[in-house]
């Protein structure tokens, strides 16, 4: 019996020029559960963030829900040390089966994330880092690349728009997989 050859990726340091910020849209993330065993630890993320000396904020965007379930992760999300942006969740009807309606959570944080990066380039911060796949990003990100400033993508294979894709110079891209985090649950 043979064995099969597995493919090894070094884990990825991430090299900061200056002082940096992260931006952590959550809801993109927690998509990304369909590619692990375990879903990404939010307090593992942040400690291994807080690894890294230059960056100097952690910012973590998510919606706020009326459930108890919702209240108490963001509640632990402040607790863990992330700076927190939240606003309501929004539901869209998408279909009905059955005389029931299904719906979908909606929360979108582009404009929220844009605003924090223009706020950030008045404090002179040099590394900008984001978890996200959302193409909707990719001007965003093309205007950090036009003004020199280090863009670096988290992202997910199978999550990433073809806008962003598409940027093939001055937008460093890794898969979360390929950096050394210690994702076990406690």
């Amino acid at each position: 019996m043979t064995k099969k050859k597995t493919k090894t990726t070094k884990p990825q340091i991430l090299k900061l020029r200056g002082k940096a910020i992260v931006f952590i849209d959550w809801a993109n993330v927690y998509n990304w559960r369909a590619s692990f065993k375990q879903p990404v630890n939010p307090e593992k993320l942040f400690k291994y963030l807080k690894t890294y000396p230059k960056i100097q904020s952690i910012n973590f965007y998510y919606g706020k829900d009326k459930n108890l379930k919702s209240k108490e992760f963001l509640k632990n999300i402040k607790k863990i040390g992330y700076k927190l942006t939240t606003k309501p969740v929004k539901y869209i009807t998408v279909g009905k089966v059955a005389n029931t309606t299904i719906k979908k959570r909606k929360c979108d944080f582009d404009i929220e994330i844009s605003m924090s990066v223009y706020d950030s380039l008045k404090k002179g911060l040099e590394s900008f880092i984001f978890f996200s796949g959302d193409g909707d990003f990719a001007p965003l990100y093309k205007h950090l690349i036009k003004l020199k400033k280090q863009v670096i993508l988290i992202y997910e294979k199978g999550y990433l728009g073809k806008e962003v894709w598409k940027i093939k110079k001055g937008l460093f891209k890794t898969r979360l997989t390929y950096l050394k985090i210690e994702n076990k649950q406690k």
